[in-house]
């Protein structure tokens, strides 16, 4: 669904832009924010496992809904002087495990539903990991792209203080996600520990090193996919070593997890980005690759690979395919047309519902390793930074790398384990992995009052 980026309020007098003004204001009023494909497909899938769970209802009726979900205004004056009027959200799912924990996402889509939906697969996510937090999520809808470095900071720091009362280490703790990074979490840190009069660096994860941040964070999700992918070879039975991947997203989740499979043996055939994919049978050169990425900031124009379709890069054959950018982007077409082996998503929400059912129907050809599962790295890592900075005592590399994968490792087992105690698709093992988990919980800990 498209949205506004901004609502500008017109000046007082005549103003020939008022009429679109009007138009934008009632555009946003009629956007119906709950309505949101994403969030029925995952509220609908939800609902769905847990009643082949047998899940008490009244435990299910509770996961369908957030605790809290947020609207903000944030009103920001922009270079030119204007002030524009920003959309910002803040939900949280269920904090039954331990405190709410979710990225903070810049982009012009942003609405209730969408982050609704990513907060609900956050909590379990969280319980799939085996790590005590719960599932949250936040956003501004507006294109990062389009602003400067002092209006996004402007924007940040009063999108901080319109949440403050509802984040805090011990409540809920902020992270990176699309169009931020960690710039916007040392600025959110920052307005946090001004307000609050002394420094908190735990109240936010993926921040820079030197503020409090953990070593291992800014590849934690891509190197997590990566070691998805090893525990899902070695489940089939397949050697990693020469086989061909395929990469949708060349960010910090696709490239970290190129880098990471590339160590492992395998081939990166095709990667994208949003000026389109590049494809070469025999191989790219990684390292060639990122260094033009890394001074030209996109892949436009990549010269040493045929140019395709991002869609044309989610069906070619090779191995192992990692959609690592927007969610949906894999229908019911696509999944019919996938030659991969194993798909291990990336990205949040990659595969439509629709897509989904196919995907049910090609588990022999095709084994997912679904998102919940696949880009959980990002949170495992925020939670030993929160942990670290809770202690003001900090890991190595190593150390983080070898804690990272024991507990994916550990994770995928018992989705397989649930996989084969019920039958079904890996998917759904893994969404009922972690709603039992919650479920357990919530029994445990009853209803208040």
């Amino acid at each position: 669904m498209s949205q506004d980026k901004s609502i500008t309020p017109a000046a007082a007098g005549p103003d020939p832009a008022a009429g679109a003004t009007t138009e934008s204001l009632d555009r946003y009023r009629s956007s119906m924010e709950w309505e949101s494909k994403f969030y029925r497909d995952t509220a609908e899938l939800v609902e769905s496992t847990a009643r082949s769970m047998n899940v008490d209802p009244n435990i299910r009726n509770r996961m369908l809904t957030p605790s809290r979900a947020l609207i903000v205004s944030i009103p920001v004056r922009m270079d030119s002087g204007a002030v524009n009027n920003f959309i910002g959200y803040r939900v949280q799912h269920n904090n039954t495990l331990g405190p709410f924990k979710g990225g903070i996402r810049y982009h012009e889509e942003v609405n209730l539903g969408e982050v609704s939906a990513l907060a609900m697969l956050m909590t379990f996510k969280c319980a799939v990991a085996g790590i005590p937090l719960g599932g949250a999520k936040g956003g501004v809808r507006v294109d990062p792209g389009g602003l400067s470095r002092p209006e996004k900071q402007r924007l940040t720091r009063r999108y901080t203080v319109e949440i403050l009362n509802v984040i805090g280490p011990e409540m809920d703790i902020p992270a990176p996600d699309m169009g931020t990074d960690g710039q916007t979490m040392a600025w959110l840190m920052d307005t946090y520990s001004e307000m609050k009069g002394y420094a908190v660096p735990s109240v936010v994860t993926g921040k820079p090193i030197m503020i409090g941040g953990s070593k291992g964070r800014t590849e934690a999700t891509g190197y997590g996919v990566a070691y998805c992918v090893a525990a899902a070879a070695d489940h089939l039975d397949l050697k990693l070593e020469g086989k061909t991947v395929a990469i949708q997203g060349f960010g910090n989740v696709g490239s970290y997890a190129a880098r990471k499979l590339t160590d492992m043996g395998c081939k990166i055939v095709a990667v994208s980005d949003v000026t389109g994919g590049y494809y070469d049978k025999n191989g790219l050169d990684l390292n060639h690759v990122l260094k033009y990425v890394d001074i030209r900031h996109s892949l436009n124009d990549y010269p040493r690979a045929e140019q395709i379709s991002n869609r044309q890069l989610l069906t070619l054959d090779v191995d192992i395919l990692v959609p690592a950018a927007l969610g949906g982007v894999i229908d019911e077409r696509i999944a019919r047309d996938l030659k991969c082996r194993i798909l291990a998503e990336g990205a949040n929400g990659p595969v439509t519902a629709e897509g989904n059912a196919v995907l049910k129907e090609r588990e022999d050809e095709v084994f997912v390793v679904p998102d919940i599962l696949a880009n959980a790295g990002g949170v495992t890592v925020s939670y030993f930074e929160w942990v670290q900075g809770l202690q003001s005592f900090f890991w190595s590399g190593e150390e983080i790398n070898e804690r990272l994968f024991r507990i994916l490792q550990t994770a995928f087992n018992d989705c397989v384990d649930f996989k084969k105690r019920y039958q079904t698709d890996m998917r759904t093992a893994t969404l009922m992995l972690g709603i039992h988990r919650v479920s357990e919980a919530m029994l445990m800990r009853g209803l208040f009052p």
